[in-house]
């Protein structure tokens, strides 16, 4: 059994402490401690570390910002939630990079406990302390530099197009996860989960955009083309590709907008927790891939033996507590080994299954050694094995068009 959730709550106004208070305390799961001030909170830490830290941005002396900024540096395990009103959102633009997610205040009582309960259920997602630390740190993932470049040219444009705006971020799997996060907090007030990315800047608008990217730097570009043996280029290209797949199956099988929405943007992201690996620990996944070539192991397998968590579970992990609509961070957790997933429907997870082991066979450009395969167990139990020989038909067509 896991221990009590260890949540820290930080106002410097007892009455709103009081009410937050109220609303969590019902659960036997969660331990919930106070602080009313910055450095009150960062004494509680040292005694008592929290698995999420939950903290006003406006506050005397230590503000939230820099609340934020210590808890990342000393206790970067820890899920950050910043709580900010519409009228401190410059504040809270500065903190994008340190908060995981933002709330608005005041917080409605199933809003912070939903929050809270989809933040600590990720504990299981991930295992590696390590990698949750790593995880937890990060502000960015970097970017592709043409795209970063054409990001920043479209925006410092007198003619400057959130639609041509959004267009560069959906081809981008750093650029969309960070823009998901940001449209998917509660602090922006929208009733619903956003996941198709140029949506998501249509909502935020030119003025946000424009100040996040140059002001805030909430994106970066590469500093080299291939780091921890994989090539950055082709995994950028790899992804996209099951992002277009996956939309056309999705729209083949007549689902609703949303669903098909989740597809492209589960696609676009399905092996981000590879770009975070290959980009922070490039000497481990070099290793990981070494075993691929000289034992013959499939890469989940490798990567569990080097980090005892495979790339799904870390990408997951970060998607999970960026706030990511729960159906985007199933498809990456389990893209790999759907019948693993409990929810044993047609959802974005299965059509993400089905374009990324297609992609692999048409194009297998990425050389990780073994192919992934249909799970044809997994799509027998839905009663959908019989739809595959329509998508490996759509998948050809679709690959075909894009080398056009």
């Amino acid at each position: 059994m896991l221990d009590r959730i260890q949540i820290l709550l930080v106002d410097d106004e007892p009455r709103v402490l009081r009410g937050l208070h109220r609303q969590l305390v019902m659960s036997d799961e969660w331990e919930i401690l106070a602080a009313e001030s910055g450095p009150e909170a960062l004494a509680i830490l040292a005694d008592h570390p929290c698995d999420v830290l939950v903290t006003d941005i406006r506050m005397p002396g230590m503000d939230g910002e820099a609340l934020l900024r210590e808890v990342r540096e000393r206790y970067p395990q820890t899920i950050r939630l910043a709580l900010s009103g519409q009228t401190d959102k410059e504040m809270a633009l500065r903190a994008v990079g340190l908060a995981h997610q933002f709330l608005a205040k005041p917080c409605e009582p199933e809003t912070l406990k939903s929050t809270l309960t989809q933040a600590v259920a990720l504990r299981r997602v991930l295992n590696s302390p390590k990698l949750k630390q790593l995880v937890s740190k990060l502000k960015t993932l970097p970017s592709p530099p043409h795209l970063f470049n054409q990001l920043i040219q479209e925006i410092q444009s007198p003619q400057a197009s959130v639609k041509k705006i959004g267009q560069i971020i959906a081809q981008d799997i750093g650029m969309t996860a960070k823009m998901l996060q940001l449209v998917n907090s509660a602090f922006f007030g929208l009733r619903r989960h956003i996941s198709d990315p140029t949506q998501a800047v249509m909502l935020l608008g030119l003025d946000t955009i424009k100040a996040l990217t140059l002001s805030v730097h909430i994106f970066s570009q590469f500093g080299s083309s291939q780091l921890g043996g994989v090539s950055l280029t082709q995994l950028q290209e790899h992804s996209l590709a099951v992002a277009m797949l996956a939309k056309r199956i999705a729209e083949v099988e007549q689902v609703p907008q949303q669903f098909i929405d989740h597809t492209f943007t589960a696609g676009l992201l399905h092996d981000v927790g590879q770009l975070i690996l290959a980009t922070n620990l490039p000497d481990e996944y070099n290793e990981v891939l070494n075993l691929v070539y000289t034992q013959n192991l499939d890469l989940l397998e490798a990567e569990r033996q080097v980090f005892t968590a495979t790339h799904p579970e870390v990408g997951a992990y970060l998607l999970g507590i960026w706030g990511l609509p729960n159906p985007v961070v199933e498809a990456l957790a389990f893209h790999h080994n759907p019948l693993q997933n409990l929810n044993k429907q047609f959802s974005p997870l299965t059509v993400v299954h089905i374009a990324d082991v297609l992609t692999c066979e048409a194009r297998p450009c990425l050389d990780w050694g073994l192919l992934p395969q249909i799970d044809t167990g997994y799509l027998t139990e839905l009663n959908c094995l019989q739809r595959l020989p329509l998508w490996r038909e759509l998948s050809q067509k679709v690959l075909q068009e894009e080398d056009k």
